[in-house]
């Protein structure tokens, strides 16, 4: 069987409720109705509530799935193993949550011929998030804008961003190789540098990318902590600065 079309990556870390809600059920039964290949990998990030299992036995009754194990390293290990484990000739990376729906590739697949990277656009308004997570969202882009850059991209953190498979290739094994591989760690890991550190790399490249509006709904988390999230995100803006003057994204 030749490469697929689309591939999939959903990181999955303890998303049991969300998995019970049916998400994987809901992603398949869309991509069937389409007419191009695909394949959707659940990359495991050392999962602890049964989600594993669940996982196993869902996609024992379900083609096209692909099933990755990894030890705990983060949101950024998951979707790193992902995106180059995947063999499509797009990849497109995206929450379990699903805020950003599936149907929503159809969107980004408009511009994949003209454009390496084609990322999901919530712009300024984050539809049922609640107040603090707005402020915070607005003082990240502030930072990032000063610290980092990046000015012609609204939005860098929506979890919903398809790349041409050479792009992924070459971008996704410089950011292993940054991260010397990635360490495990404890607890819940979601940094935001990883999607800043991915794009400002991306342009420093060359890659041509384009940013597409995207249906997305704030999903309530017990993982979202404001004054943690603030001061790790701010430390990686300052980290990624670093990582840049020292001349690692050359």
């Amino acid at each position: 069987m030749s490469n697929p079309y689309l591939s999939v990556v959903i990181p999955s870390y303890n998303e049991m409720a969300n998995l019970q809600k049916g998400v994987l059920e809901k992603i398949a039964h869309y991509l069937q109705k389409q007419k191009y290949s695909y394949e959707i990998l659940v990359v495991d990030d050392g999962s602890t509530d049964g989600s594993i299992e669940f996982v196993e036995d869902f996609i024992s009754d379900h083609d096209n799935f692909v099933f990755i194990k990894n030890s705990h390293l983060g949101k950024v290990g998951a979707v790193t193993a992902g995106m180059l484990k995947a063999k499509g000739e797009y990849r497109l990376f995206t929450d379990m949550d699903q805020a950003t729906p599936i149907e929503e590739i159809d969107s980004l697949l408009l511009y994949a011929k003209d454009f390496s990277i084609v990322i999901g656009s919530r712009n300024s308004h984050r539809k049922g998030a609640p107040f603090t997570r707005q402020i915070m969202a607005n003082g990240m882009i502030m930072l990032r804008t000063i610290l980092v850059g990046i000015k012609e991209i609204k939005d860098t953190q929506c979890g919903f961003k398809l790349f041409k498979d050479d792009a992924a290739i070459k971008l996704f094994s410089k950011v292993k190789e940054i991260h010397n591989g990635f360490k495990e760690i404890s607890g819940s890991n979601v940094t935001a540098g990883f999607d800043v550190e991915l794009l400002l790399l991306a342009q420093k490249w060359g890659y041509k990318i384009k940013e597409v509006p995207v249906s997305w709904l704030y999903v309530e988390t017990r993982r979202v902590s404001p004054i943690k999230d603030s001061i790790e995100g701010v430390l990686a803006l300052l980290g990624i600065k670093l990582n840049s003057l020292k001349g690692r994204y050359k």
